[in-house]
């Protein structure tokens, strides 16, 4: 190609790119003000500020509705922690500031707990809705190591309760757990509910307390004391609940000394339906020999002596002759059955 060809050529191509690159690719508008370029501030740091911001402003406000709340709640209790704490209370009380159940072990061994009250002259005409003016302290002979007694507790108020017992001082439990802390549930109204203690060490001397306290009133608190002392012929075997035994009972009227009755029976001790409440938990708590009393001529049973308030003995039978006497039993274990 000559030179003026060359000159020619190079002439077009610069005027054709002049003209491509000044209509922008039939643009109007230039390429610099249709796309704008973003700021990189803009891009990278405005909009996570702004979340961040935005994050705070939101928990600052959960964090003040919390503690508005929180502090309303505060204050409501507060208000009306005294009028609930009261109402629950005067439910479980009488007009005298005594809480509806009491508690006993079934040896006739039993006093004023802390010495301010009298017994009764006759037990069976009392007006009072208690089965006793106060509270308790009951004394416990053992025969040995894992010697059992009986507790009750009588429900002497117009709701169904729920107790928690706790025995404290050691070398004692609640045979059925194991352990010193027992729940019993719904005791219904002038109902009883009896459970079984347990000696687990041949102790000379000590002394226990039971505490029976409502499950959901925990201050509403009734005291047993029991003293524990070593009986002068320890046995090998000590009847518990479910145990067969065969025994010999003698059975007065607590007020006037009149004998009742008098027999042999076969009874299961604990809870034993054929006979009144009380009968088959007064045999808990007998000793024999591993004899068993099988073998003619030995006697190794023990005898105790126990005290059943109305609740336990014929105070469910409707128009029966003791309906309202107190009664108390000599047990004698004559044979225990294998």
């Amino acid at each position: 190609m000559d030179s003026l060809s060359w000159t020619v050529l190079t002439l077009m191509t610069d005027g054709l790119r002049s003209d491509i690159v000044s209509r922008s690719w039939i643009s109007d508008t230039p390429d610099e003000v249709e796309h704008p370029t973003v700021p990189l501030g803009i891009n990278q740091m405005a909009i996570p500020r702004a979340a961040i911001l935005l994050s705070l402003a939101t928990a600052a406000l959960l964090i003040g509705s919390t503690v508005v709340v929180g502090y309303s709640v505060y204050v409501f209790v507060k208000e009306n922690e005294d009028a609930f704490s009261v109402t629950d209370q005067d439910l479980l009380k009488d007009e005298n500031n005594r809480w509806y159940w009491e508690v006993d072990l079934l040896f006739d061994t039993c006093d004023s707990r802390l010495g301010d009250w009298d017994w009764p002259e006759v037990l069976s005409e009392q007006d009072d809705v208690f089965l006793y003016p106060g509270e308790l302290r009951c004394d416990w002979e053992h025969q040995g190591d894992g010697d059992r007694a009986s507790v009750a507790v009588y429900n002497r108020g117009d709701q169904t309760l729920d107790i928690v017992l706790e025995i404290t001082g050691g070398e004692v439990v609640f045979a059925s757990e194991d352990d010193t802390v027992l729940t019993v549930n719904e005791i219904g109204v002038n109902e009883t509910a009896i459970v079984e203690i347990q000696l687990n060490n041949a102790v000379t001397e000590h002394d226990i307390q039971i505490q029976a306290s409502h499950l959901n009133v925990r201050e509403a608190e009734v005291l047993l004391d029991v003293h524990i002392f070593e009986g002068s012929n320890p046995r090998d075997l000590h009847a518990s609940d479910g145990d067969n035994l065969e025994v010999h009972y003698k059975v007065w009227d607590a007020d006037t000394d009149q004998l009742l009755d008098e027999g042999d029976l076969i009874v299961t001790a604990g809870d034993d339906s054929n006979f009144i409440q009380g009968f088959g938990w007064s045999a808990i708590g007998l000793d024999i020999d591993g004899d068993r009393g099988l073998i003619p001529g030995i006697d190794t049973g023990t005898t105790h002596v126990t005290l059943l308030p109305p609740p336990i003995a014929y105070g469910n039978s409707d128009g029966h002759e003791l309906q309202e006497s107190w009664l108390r039993f000599e047990l004698k274990v004559d044979r225990a059955t294998i």
